[in-house]
């Protein structure tokens, strides 16, 4: 009878450790699934920002970047105004030297008409050539 009752006891304790064994394992199977679950949404969040952060880092960049082609654009259009502005200089210039030359060509041909006029007509069979021009040998 001891002995069953022995047996009985160490049953009823192996059952008891077993429970306590089977409740442990839930308990830390759960802890287990709660700390990945906390774990995830830990990366989650933390990708989250990441991502914001190089989203925002890639927003500043393309400000950046249009401020500065912007005012590489602003530049670009002052030098080609300056450009423009050069070039207009010099066909005006240009013009400036073709009518001086051409007032002082015409002033020149006045002057060689007015003085074509006064200037004495050659003998047309002088000294004694025919049409003003020398035959035969020298």
């Amino acid at each position: 009878m001891n002995k069953e009752l022995e047996k009985m006891k160490q049953n009823q304790e192996y059952e008891r450790r077993k429970r306590i064994a089977e409740e442990k394992h839930k308990e830390w199977v759960q802890k287990k699934r709660e700390e990945e679950r906390r774990e995830r949404k830990r990366k989650l969040s933390q990708e989250m920002a990441e991502k914001a952060t190089r989203e925002l880092e890639k927003m500043q960049l393309q400000e950046k970047a249009d401020i500065k082609y912007k005012e590489w654009l602003k530049k670009k259009k002052a030098e080609e105004a300056e450009k423009k502005k050069k070039e207009k200089e010099k066909e005006k210039e240009r013009e400036a030297e073709l009518q001086e030359k051409r007032t002082r060509s015409e002033k020149i041909f006045k002057e060689w008409l007015q003085n074509a006029r006064n200037k004495p007509q050659p003998a047309l069979n002088g000294y004694g050539f025919p049409h003003g021009k020398s035959t035969g040998l020298y």
